[in-house]
């Protein structure tokens, strides 16, 4: 463990120390060996913990996500080059350290063993994502769309704090490997039960985000700049997902709060897909098909098999790569074009084929298409939802259609068509796009051939 997280503490000076020309190559080559390294994480064991110490440890449920987090890192660094090049180099430093404080907190994130300090650094990472959008954001909503996730996020993680105290006293371990040997004595079915499980869960599916608590994510990615979005979509998500998943494994299985939970994240999938068909904004319909497919996570999480949680862990790390790949093709278009509205961005294709190329691969596997992933993940829950009702079928059946449908549309609006008069000259792709592309890319392409990796 210590051999990733003092590397990446060491990254804060790397980033404060290095000579102008070198800041970018330095922190970037440095991320990136720190990527590599986290690889063997995901060598299988027979053991349910690896690296097991009092405060952390790392079993197949942390382990994918790890590895995803330190992946991303570099890429999000090498992203954010273009859009911070005309910055004054104290801003640049300070970007740079803003991202790279983010790692350790996730990191220690999805490897606490104990429930205090999960939930310490769950919170923190959302220090750092909000300087990140009011400091580096777009436009002027940039503030409210601050504002809305500390409100959700904190309004949403009181109760989860509350009930973690409570637990703490009944039980008098917040040990998560004690907890799952020795069930606590407020799992009896009473109404208190239900309220505590409520607040267990609120907090992780606010950020998931499940449907009807999502309205802070459009907002957020909209005005985040791709450092940022990056973040949020591959990583934060996924620690709504990794919540649900640890705190469903200390609870009774006939949940009553499951009927719910399930029902709202299969219509919000259903319903976030169709937004996603009349979405006029291309970094608001990537962050839409998000919330589609993090419905589909939560639904698997909450009817708790093998199967279902071995699909939401594929998807969860599918979907961190592909989302994150489909916010760089758009902001390198914004780059070029200083417009996200898709009717004003259409028919780059003649311009940029080799971006094209990208367009392809990435909305491919958004939509599932066999055999990447995605397809294996959705294919999973699908069968485990079916397995535990069969009406589910017609939920997930149509949120699959359209996502095709919008994945389709969103690739024809953008490469397709002619050329809007106002695109006169454009800049071409760059040899870092096409690095960061394939860094994105190629995790998806080679886990077909091993996904037993992250299942």
């Amino acid at each position: 463990m210590l051999k990733i997280m003092l590397p990446t503490i060491m990254l804060l000076p790397t980033a404060l120390l290095s000579p102008p020309k070198s800041l970018w190559s330095n922190t970037t080559m440095h991320s990136l060996l720190i990527a590599l390294v986290s690889l063997q994480w995901l060598t299988p064991s027979y053991l349910p913990h690896k690296n097991l110490t009092t405060w952390a440890g790392i079993d197949q449920i942390s382990s994918p996500l790890l590895a995803l987090s330190c992946w991303l890192l570099p890429l999000m660094i090498l992203a954010s080059q273009n859009h911070l090049q005309h910055e004054p180099l104290s801003r640049k430093r300070l970007f740079i350290t803003t991202i790279i404080t983010v790692q350790p907190f996730i990191i220690l994130a999805f490897s606490a063993t104990e429930l205090t300090l999960f939930y310490i650094t769950f919170e923190a990472t959302l220090i750092p994502t909000l300087i990140l959008i009011t400091r580096w954001g777009n436009q002027p909503e940039r503030l409210s769309a601050g504002i809305y996730l500390l409100l959700y996020t904190l309004i949403s993680s009181l109760p989860l704090l509350i009930t973690i105290l409570y637990l703490h006293s009944q039980t008098g371990t917040l040990l998560l490997p004690l907890l799952k040997l020795t069930p606590p004595p407020m799992l009896t079915n009473s109404w208190p039960t239900s309220l505590m499980t409520l607040a267990l869960l609120l907090a992780f599916m606010v950020k998931a985000p499940l449907y009807g608590l999502h309205l802070w994510l459009p907002k957020a990615h909209v005005e985040a700049p791709i450092a940022g979005s990056m973040l949020l979509a591959a990583l934060l998500l996924k620690l709504g997902g990794y919540g649900i998943m640890r705190t469903t494994l200390l609870m009774t299985h006939p949940n009553p709060l499951q009927y719910p939970f399930l029902t709202l994240a299969l219509w919000g999938a259903l319903m976030t897909s169709s937004v996603c068909l009349r979405q006029t904004d291309l970094k608001s319909l990537i962050a839409y098909s998000s919330v589609s497919h993090m419905g589909l996570v939560i639904a698997a999480t909450m009817i708790q098999t093998h199967w279902s949680f071995s699909g939401a862990m594929i998807l969860m790390i599918s979907h961190g790569l592909t989302s994150s790949m489909l916010f760089c093709l758009a902001n390198s278009n914004y780059e070029r074009t200083h417009s996200r509205i898709l009717l004003l961005t259409r028919g780059l294709q003649p311009i940029l084929p080799l971006m094209t190329t990208w367009w392809l691969l990435a909305n491919l596997t958004n939509m599932a298409l066999p055999p990447t992933t995605n397809f294996m993940a959705e294919m999973t829950i699908m069968t485990s939802l079916f397995n535990w009702s069969p009406l589910t079928i017609i939920l997930t059946g149509t949120a699959t259609f359209l996502t095709a449908s919008y994945t389709l549309f969103m690739f024809l609006v953008t490469q397709r068509g002619p050329l809007p008069n106002h695109i006169t000259l454009i800049q071409n792709s760059t040899t870092r796009e096409h690095t960061l592309m394939t860094l994105h890319i190629a995790p998806l392409l080679l886990l077909i051939l091993k996904p037993e990796l992250i299942a």
